[in-house]
């Protein structure tokens, strides 16, 4: 890292790689620097658990019809399932849910929609509309630990109101990180390079590392709203008093995957059957069962129990998922049940969480994060995608090359 360059980018999940892209195409410099030992971020293809493809990270490929990954994937040969998100299952408990539950638990769905939709007022928390629905709180764990990766009392109205529907979404056989891995292998990328501080107090900026500093003229910055509230980066200046409050007011949710082995029985379910089991106090448990026809029940945690559930272990995981299994199918299956492992991405000290959830009150946090500081400091990434692919490896992409865009054309003008 010597000389200056016309931009450093921090980070290479998909946002630093599309914006890299953008930054080539527009003819100018740029040095991009990753903390981890490989590029994708979030987006994470492993065959070493299981023996084939498994994505640790984003795993959809939400918006088929507007997902810039989807074509790609496409013309890449990838095997592409289109999954509808229909819950096929549901359990109280170890009680099967009957036909009257599940058609009531749709017809609430239709009721939340609707009370989301019409909501006035200055109540943002999710919680409380919800409970003025009486709605059945099936219908309401997606609504929060699983599509938002918080509880419904951490999230505001506005911000989930103003996601967009991901329909149609595609499962992936080949996985979803090789796909962003294969698409970003031909940025250079500086590995094992941890960004420590940002000095903006000259005319450009310079951007400190532990193998030197590298001077530019801009900054993009797309690491996760968690590593910045941990001060993973020191800004100096401080950011404006505006750009902070909008980090913390982007938290980190989570979503904890416990897929574990189930072989020599399929349990009557089909490949890709949703399967939910509802439990007291939000320790719920989401199952995609079988995809592709594996020998593997992917379960999901999500919200404050996949923090605890996190904080509680791996083996602690699987003992949950096992015996919820042992629950709802009889305790012949555990001669069936194999290994597992469960994803850590709040303990992964380079993302901090899944991805990010404005809290009540404060859904404007992703507009003040998208302003530029002093036309040298940008910030990208799923955070600050927009309506239409917000907290998505798709949006991430699309925020890091509009924002590089938008950096080209400063510089330009300048």
């Amino acid at each position: 890292m010597t000389g200056t360059v016309d931009v450093v980018i921090v980070g290479a999940g998909a946002a630093g790689l599309a914006a890299a892209k953008t930054l080539r195409e527009q003819g100018l410099s740029f040095t991009v620097l990753e903390a981890m030992d490989r590029i994708g971020g979030r987006a994470w293809t492993t065959s070493t658990d299981f023996g084939v493809p498994f994505d640790i990270g984003c795993a959809w490929l939400h918006a088929a019809d507007r997902n810039p990954f989807f074509p790609e994937a496409q013309a890449a040969g990838w095997t592409l399932y289109h999954h509808d998100m229909t819950l096929d299952h549901l359990y109280f408990g170890g009680r099967r849910a009957s036909d009257d539950d599940l058609a009531r638990m749709r017809a609430a769905e239709v009721a939340m929609a609707d009370c989301i939709a019409t909501h006035r007022g200055a109540e943002d928390r999710l919680s409380a509309v919800l409970a003025d629905c009486h709605y059945l709180r099936a219908s309401s764990t997606f609504a929060g630990p699983m599509d938002f990766g918080a509880d419904d009392d951490e999230i505001s109205i506005a911000d989930f109101r103003a996601a967009a529907d991901l329909d149609p979404n595609y499962f992936t056989r080949e996985g979803f990180g090789a796909l962003i891995h294969r698409w970003g292998a031909d940025v250079p990328v500086h590995l094992a390079t941890p960004v420590r501080g940002i000095r903006w107090d000259g005319p450009g900026v310079a951007v400190e590392t532990d193998r030197g500093t590298q001077s530019a003229r801009a900054v993009i910055v797309t690491v996760s709203t968690g590593v910045l509230q941990f001060d993973g980066i020191a800004f100096t200046p401080a950011l404006p008093d505006r750009h902070q409050e909008a980090i913390f007011d982007l938290p980190m949710g989570l979503l904890t995957k416990i897929p574990i082995t189930v072989s020599g029985t399929r349990l009557g379910l089909r490949p890709f059957d949703d399967l939910l089991m509802e439990r007291h106090a939000r320790h719920d448990l989401f199952f995609l069962c079988f995809p592709f026809n594996l020998d593997l029940m992917v379960g999901f945690v999500g919200g404050d129990f996949a923090w605890e559930m996190e904080a509680a272990g791996v083996e602690a995981g699987l003992d949950f998922v096992g015996d919820r299994l042992v629950e709802m199918f009889g305790s012949d299956i555990r001669r069936h049940i194999g290994p597992g492992m469960m994803t850590r991405w709040g303990g992964e000290r380079w993302v901090r969480g899944a991805y990010a959830a404005a809290r009540p009150g404060k859904a404007a946090a992703r507009a003040a994060l998208r302003d530029p500081v002093g036309e040298r400091i940008w910030f990208a990434g799923e955070a600050l995608a927009g309506a239409g692919l917000m907290q998505t490896a798709a949006g991430a992409r699309l925020s890091g090359a509009a924002v590089a865009r938008d950096v080209a054309a400063r510089l330009a003008a300048a």
